[in-house]
């Protein structure tokens, strides 16, 4: 059978697209293959009583530094103990297993937590041990009112046979052993993390820093607290418990000194300042004198001249600042400020004031800080300007 010429051309894409589909599926299946293999992980049944045996002897740690350690209220707490006590199936306890062989709590905190306080074995960040959870009455156990582990009488304590059956109810434990990838098990974390009270990207970021540099993580947090810095950034309580603050010290020591190339191609905000941390991580502790040089002098000069007014917005027709912070101009003032900052001989900003306001008549400041604009967008031009505009 003789074929015309456009019959052949039809076939020979045909044939073109089955190769590339199948180059592709064969692709995809080599992307699995390969990261199934960064995954080594276990899974078996534990009571209670054995989990609160390896917390009280350090062998299971449930990190308070990098999450909002009680973020359930007592009626969740109980709620959670008269699922327990009913039997009803509760959600699996993931850990990472470090070199040392110890437990990391990635997703279960809440839940472990509970358990420990109710048991009185549950410490704070000093050591200290939290007063023991007293249970409210539930749903189906309206009795639960007012019962402790250990009540100041018998009426108001948990009985041994109640003690018993919760010591000896067991939790699906799901490990990630030491074996896997590094990065597995922030990204396990990153995931699990979706349901009642998700953790912030930096209380995420937290517990990567915590796990892989911990004194990098205490250097941020010390930095965080800086109270010239503090003075400075009218923050919410919600956007402090959340660490926004030790988000914008990130930011500040992620972007200050950036290239310009860089800026350009900084892509997702979020994503680059987990990877720059990161990096960082691994070089920690050789910047921290150059970076902490230049943080506390931006902070000394705007809390000596502008305080919680240097990142709000400037109206010139009323000479006033007012609103909430932002953070375009965190971007362009204080990296623009630290971007000069660390130079040997100590830089003086004496109309630093007049170069805040000048920024909010700046026209493409205003065009760079308009609703819809991406942070990629925006961090290059409001980082660029602050850094013409805030030269010594």
């Amino acid at each position: 059978m003789q074929l015309d010429a456009g019959q052949a051309d039809d076939i020979c894409e045909g044939q073109v697209r089955m190769v590339t589909v199948a180059k592709s599926m064969n692709e995809l299946q080599a992307q699995i293959d390969e990261k199934r293999k960064e995954i080594h992980s276990d899974q078996y049944s534990m009571s209670i009583g054995e989990l609160a045996n390896m917390y009280k002897d350090g062998e299971l740690d449930v990190h308070p530094e990098f999450q909002r350690f009680f973020r359930w209220s007592p009626e969740q707490k109980s709620r959670f103990v008269e699922s327990i006590f009913l039997g009803i199936p509760i959600p699996s306890i993931f850990v990472a297993q470090r070199e040392d062989g110890k437990w990391d709590v990635i997703d279960g905190l809440q839940r472990l937590s509970t358990i420990f306080q109710l048991m009185g074995v549950l410490k704070d960040e000093s050591g200290k041990f939290i007063e023991p959870l007293e249970l409210t009455r539930t749903r189906y156990l309206p009795a639960m009112e007012g019962k402790s582990w250990n009540g100041t009488n018998r009426r108001h304590q948990l009985s041994q046979a109640q003690q018993l059956l919760l010591k000896r109810a067991k939790l699906d434990i799901k490990i990630v052993l030491r074996e896997s990838d590094e990065s597995a098990k922030f990204e396990l974390f990153q995931r699990l993390n979706t349901g009642g009270s998700p953790l912030s990207d930096q209380e995420i970021r937290n517990a990567m820093l915590v796990a892989a540099k911990k004194p990098f993580f205490d250097w941020l947090r010390q930095m965080a607290d800086f109270p010239q810095f503090k003075n400075c950034i009218p923050l919410s309580e919600q956007a402090i418990s959340e660490r926004f603050d030790m988000e914008l010290v990130l930011r500040f020591i992620t972007l200050r000194k950036q290239s310009d190339d860089k800026l350009r191609g900084l892509g997702d905000i979020g994503d680059y300042l987990t990877d720059t941390m990161m990096e960082l991580a691994g070089s920690f502790p050789k910047f921290i004198e150059s970076e902490k040089l230049a943080f506390q002098r931006t902070f000394e000069a705007l809390d000596a001249t502008l305080g919680d007014n240097s990142f709000r917005k400037y109206d010139p027709s009323k000479d006033r600042f007012a609103g909430a912070f932002l953070i375009s101009a965190f971007e362009s003032v204080a990296l623009g400020i630290g971007f000069h900052a660390d130079r040997a001989a100590k830089p003086r900003w004496i109309d630093l004031s007049d170069r805040v306001k000048k920024l909010w008549s700046d026209a493409d400041f205003l065009t760079s800080v308009g609703a819809g604009i991406r942070a990629s967008q925006r961090i290059p031009r409001t980082v660029g300007l602050g850094r013409v505009l805030f030269k010594p």
